[in-house]
């Protein structure tokens, strides 16, 4: 499930930051462009702390030598955005509101499931390509590819869109997270355990996995990113 992730995700040979925060060796980190790697590595880290992450889009190659397909524990160095070669996703995060620090429940799980199918309808009626639905593990992502480059001007808008859909789609229950645009942004890597807080029956930790995948991807025009 991981490696058919990284298909999806991951451009052949492009290089991607793993990280595993808050673990007993603070944070686990490595950098892959053998993505084979990636997904034995992931396995082999999973369930160590809260979840698995990825950098969305493609790192700069020199920094594969920070710790070259294999995983390092009590990491000092992470990607920064000034490291992301280009921006390759428009990412999506949808929470359900509860306290900090545990899953969410079934009911709220659905619901920001639902809220993601929602969102991509609504999209769909503006002419958008269809998008990415994956499952957090405790709520849903939905993935739109773009081309943009790495500058001020697309991290600007993508800040935007994300803060539209806030205001749009957010209400008592389900969050759109406007955090996320940012290009180094981390993303909770798909077959891996969302584990945060104890494992209990009405706050279980589940696998994130990916729902849905177009047979083909378009890519979101900067210009339907500039109208919505």
């Amino acid at each position: 499930m991981i490696r058919d992730a990284a298909v999806v995700l991951f451009e052949p040979g492009s290089v991607v930051e793993l990280r595993v925060p808050n673990t007993r060796q603070r944070t686990l980190s490595g950098y892959f462009n053998d993505h084979d790697k990636l997904a034995r590595a992931a396995a082999t880290v999973d369930g160590q702390g809260p979840a698995v992450y990825v950098t969305l889009n493609p790192v700069r190659p020199d920094l594969l030598a920070r710790a070259a397909n294999r995983i390092q524990p009590f990491a000092e160095n992470a990607t920064k955005d000034d490291y992301i070669l280009t921006r390759r996703w428009f990412p999506i995060d949808l929470d359900p509101k509860r306290p900090e620090g545990i899953s969410s429940t079934d009911q709220q799980h659905e619901a920001a499931l639902d809220r993601a199918r929602q969102l991509t309808a609504w999209l769909d009626s503006r002419g958008w390509p269809a998008g990415m639905l994956g499952d957090s593990g405790n709520g849903a992502h939905v993935l739109y590819p773009i081309d943009l480059p790495n500058d001020a001007e697309s991290r600007d808008l993508i800040e935007r869109c994300l803060k539209t859909l806030g205001f749009l789609l957010t209400d008592a229950n389900v969050t759109i997270d406007t955090s996320v645009g940012n290009a180094a942004r981390c993303w909770k890597l798909y077959g891996t355990t969302a584990a945060k807080g104890d494992d209990l029956p009405d706050w279980p930790h589940r696998r994130a996995r990916i729902l849905a995948v177009p047979c083909k991807q378009p890519k979101v025009t900067r210009e339907q990113l500039e109208a919505l």
